[in-house]
């Protein structure tokens, strides 16, 4: 089922399924905030419930980040031998997190380029599973909460503006969702480089060379 399509009336009728909801959980990790900002905008046009979308997005990602944690935890060494390039950016980001764990923890959905890496270093770091746990816990709720909440807007927005707006609403849903997905690949590209220093903050560089992940 096409991802995009959760938000049109034909997926769903007029009580959406469950499996409506857990795919949207299962797709938010990949399609990133497309996924709650199109719950939010079917929401408003009575496709989906407004908590279970935003719960639904929350939940998916927050997984996501668990399984990622878990990953670097044990195989850290074997994905940077893998992807040789890749070394460099989770070097800084390992600094970054020893330096401020909470706050890494915490930023884990707003890591724009480093939203994959992030986790994983988290886990490389030898963090303890319960801080990760309610850190990314927090920032997936927020995440989602946040991005349900924009969709829901720009549907109310979309019916003020257009009287008829279920005769657009597929267009505008595609619209939608590929904006967001332009506009964070944007963001994600541009803030690759400084992510683990807006994670460490001012004054983290003291010189010191940056850690290598455990084994």
């Amino acid at each position: 089922m096409p991802v995009f399509l959760l938000a049109f009336r034909a997926l769903f009728g007029a009580a959406p399924a469950l499996s409506a909801y857990v795919t949207l959980g299962l797709t938010s990790i990949i399609i990133e905030e497309a996924a709650p900002v199109v719950a939010g905008f079917a929401a408003h046009q009575g496709d989906l419930r407004v908590v279970e979308a935003a719960l639904a997005c929350a939940l998916g990602s927050w997984a996501a980040d668990i399984g990622l944690f878990e990953l670097g935890r044990r195989h850290a060494i074997r994905i940077i031998k893998r992807w040789p390039s890749i070394h460099a950016t989770v070097r800084k980001l390992l600094r970054a997190v020893r330096r401020r764990p909470w706050h890494a923890a915490l930023a884990v959905r707003f890591a724009y380029g480093a939203r994959f890496l992030l986790p994983i270093t988290c886990g490389a770091s030898r963090m303890p599973l319960r801080r990760f746990i309610i850190g990314s816990g927090i920032s997936a709720f927020t995440w989602s909460a946040l991005f349900t909440l924009l969709g829901w807007i720009f549907g109310y927005s979309a019916v003020r503006v257009i009287s008829h707006v279920h005769h657009y609403e597929k267009e505008m849903a595609i619209a939608l969702a590929a904006s967001v997905l332009v506009i964070v690949l944007i963001v994600q590209r541009r803030n690759a480089k400084r992510v683990a220093e807006e994670i460490a903050g001012r004054g983290a560089d003291d010189g010191t060379p940056d850690p290598e992940p455990e084994e």
